[in-house]
């Protein structure tokens, strides 16, 4: 398929709104750089009055001593998460033209007191009541608690940058039901077309800093669409944005009573599309089950609640089953939801489930596997939180199948057992928003499993993503954050982030808003210990890892593909075929299926010698559970390479040290089910 890529260097014209900004920067008042023209990071013009930044000194340029990129990278963020959900569920905007008290500033109905602030009280408790007044007092946001005001003002992110981060990705979100129950709104709920005008209004954001600094191209926010160009951008000392998707009904991929609304034209138009407007990493399944995965559950009242528009948006309720293995879905539990259970129809509830059926029934579906592999062809990043285990396994199997590493968990919502996997991948992780001292704890959880693979570690701070953030300490702790305090490389000296009339305290407000990114940094210093900090200042380095090892990766030849096939047995049906080449033809859709019985086998005469290492084994519900790998260099003298005793179907990937074979067999012992051995496809390839 030929798709129209990204230029490297993404120039965008002078537009009408980069000339407007500059007249009215200068029309506000610019607050010239102490020295214009030397200190790059300051701009020459910013409006006024604005945010104060109060962060001092040179942002760190360069690379380090093996040639490494530095930094941070926040790895789920929700900048424009204003513009979703109808657009009045996020007050408040992350930048606006006309200065900072139009941008900061209440939703229409949160005045004069709050009290018809109806997600505010459902998400936090209480009546919801609040002063909406933003600008210039903030008498009660942003704070750790609220979850519906904006986090992400532009000045707060430049502080975040300014503090040591540099890999920033912008997850463009939305949810169509929750756009359609909330009664406030200005658009519709369509959710691409809300995905749409959020990555132009990041592409504007950027061309609103550009302004600043003089023109396209100079300012410090720097949309990426490859992982060289979002080098280039952090040796620059400038914050790299990566774009990705988090939505429930990606390409309007959602399922009714267990129908699919999509089918793969509309995946590939979907994902085209995407790429085209920058998006590089996507979740494929969010909140809700649709026509490409079954979810993660959320726990508690909020489960139920999500539960409900579960039901309200394909007609069915979440299915539990029993875990086939360690890793489990959160629980759902009974609590109730009472102004979200109003919205069900007339005799429905919402079911009960057994305390050990802990996993999603749906699973990754044919779909789903179609856009797994179109996001590989586009050498695009999957993010696996918020699919259940069900799902995540399949869809790690066939990355594993590709050895393909584009392989993000960005914000602690996939089953930690899952976490060596992810890293034998070449994948990255990022850690939840967490305060210090949970944060710590678990970055010290897998600080051996970082150390063995020599990867970074990120955060993701998951900001306007209406899901909580580290409350304050109190100023009577034993060890505080004290201010002002050195940056992790110790360029910049950091004070307490004032904005109009209020400052804040990470001691004291914990971390109310995107500019307290690197004053809760420090907390974890101070609480956690600097070898955390370390890791994560290596976190820029190894996401770009995983995006570079993704763009370069290659689909291994299958040596297998179209070679002749023998088998024990195969099985008879007078409709179709089960022949041995069933499972060598490149198709799915068909089978090798044996006899009835234990021991069968499945040869593949590769036409001459290869070097094999890897073979790939598609089984159908038909499996082996005791089953080996053999080779033969002249189709007679067998001996295994590989074998188990405990297989459990799906996808295998069989890895072995490369061997010279013509010949491969696939030798089944012991039957996993009363059927005979089934195969989609049998791949083989080198090592």
């Amino acid at each position: 398929m030929t798709m129209t890529r990204q230029p490297l260097h993404r120039r965008r014209p002078l537009t009408a709104l980069s000339l407007l900004l500059v007249v009215l920067a200068m029309s506000l008042g610019p607050t010239p750089s102490s020295a214009a023209g030397t200190d790059w990071w300051n701009p020459t013009a910013r409006p006024a009055p604005d945010s104060q930044i109060n962060v001092t000194g040179e942002p760190f340029r360069g690379t380090g001593a093996q040639g490494e990129v530095r930094g941070f990278v926040d790895a789920h963020n929700h900048l424009m998460a204003n513009e979703a959900f109808g657009g009045r569920l996020i007050c408040g905007k992350p930048f606006s033209t006309a200065g900072v008290a139009a941008a900061l500033k209440d939703c229409p109905e949160h005045y004069p007191d709050g009290s018809l602030a109806i997600f505010d009280f459902i998400t936090n408790g209480g009546d919801g009541r609040h002063d909406p007044d933003g600008w210039p007092t903030f008498a009660d946001w942003p704070a750790h608690d609220s979850l519906t005001h904006q986090q992400n003002y532009y000045a707060w992110v430049e502080r975040a940058w300014r503090g040591g981060q540099r890999v920033l990705v912008n997850d463009l979100v939305t949810n169509g039901v929750i756009c359609s129950v909330y009664p406030f709104k200005d658009r519709g709920c369509d959710e691409m077309t809300s995905i749409r005008l959020q990555a132009k209004l990041t592409y504007d954001m950027q061309d609103y800093i550009d302004a600043m600094y003089g023109g396209p191209g100079k300012g410090w926010f720097r949309i990426v669409t490859d992982s060289a160009q979002a080098r280039r951008v952090v040796e620059q000392g400038k914050l790299a944005v990566v774009l990705g998707v988090e939505t429930s009904e990606p390409f309007g991929c959602k399922q009714i009573l267990d129908v699919a609304q999509c089918d793969r034209a509309d995946i590939d138009a979907g994902l085209d599309e995407l790429y085209d407007l920058g998006v590089r990493s996507m979740f494929l399944c969010h909140k809700f089950d649709n026509a490409l995965c079954g979810v993660r559950f959320d726990e508690g009242g909020l489960g139920t609640a999500i539960n409900v528009g579960q039901f309200l948006s394909t007609g069915t309720f979440w299915q539990t089953e029993k875990c086939t293995g360690p890793q489990h879905d959160n629980p759902i539990g009974g609590a109730a939801a009472p102004g979200a259970e109003k919205e069900l129809p007339a005799g429905v509830e919402v079911p009960s489930y057994d305390d050990d059926a802990r996993c999603n029934k749906r699973g990754l579906t044919d779909l789903g596997e179609y856009a797994v592999r179109g996001l590989m062809k586009r050498k695009m990043m999957l993010e696996i939180d918020h699919m259940g285990v069900k799902a995540t396994g399949r869809a790690l199997d066939l990355l594993e199948a590709e050895s393909y590493p584009g392989v993000i968990s960005s914000h602690s919502w996939m089953d930690l057992n899952w976490t060596e996997r992810v890293y034998r991948l070449g994948g990255f992780i990022a850690q939840y928003m967490h305060g210090s001292q949970q944060f710590g704890a678990e970055a010290a959880r897998t600080k051996a499993l970082r150390d063995e693979y020599g990867v970074g570690y990120g955060y993701g701070t998951d900001m306007n993503g209406v899901g909580g953030w580290p409350a304050p300490r109190g100023a009577d702790t034993s060890n505080p954050v004290r201010y002002p305090f050195r940056s992790t490389d110790g360029t910049a000296v950091i004070d307490r982030q004032t904005t109009g009339q209020r400052t804040w305290d990470i001691n004291t407000d914990g971390a109310a808003h995107y500019g307290l990114v690197p004053d809760w940094i420090e907390d974890i210093r101070v609480v956690a210990g600097q070898e955390v900090v370390d890791d994560l200042f290596r976190g820029a380095e190894s996401y770009l890892g995983t995006w570079g090892a993704s763009e370069r990766h290659e689909a291994a030849v299958d040596l297998a593909a179209g070679a002749p096939a023998t088998a024990s047995s195969a099985e008879s049906n007078p409709f179709t075929s089960y022949a041995p080449g069933r499972a060598v033809d490149g198709n799915r859709d068909t089978r090798w299926a044996s006899g009835w019985s234990d021991d069968q086998w499945l040869r593949i005469d590769l036409g001459s010698t290869h070097t094999v290492g890897r073979v790939t084994l598609d089984w159908e519900r038909a499996y082996a559970k005791a089953y080996r790998v053999e080779v033969s260099a002249d189709g007679t003298n067998w001996r295994s390479v590989w074998s188990t005793t405990t297989g459990d179907g799906g996808l295998d990937t069989v890895l072995f040290a490369g061997v010279p074979a013509r010949h491969v067999r696939v030798h089944a012992l012991d039957r996993g089910t009363d059927w005979g051995y089934s195969l989609y496809e049998v791949g083989v390839h080198g090592s």
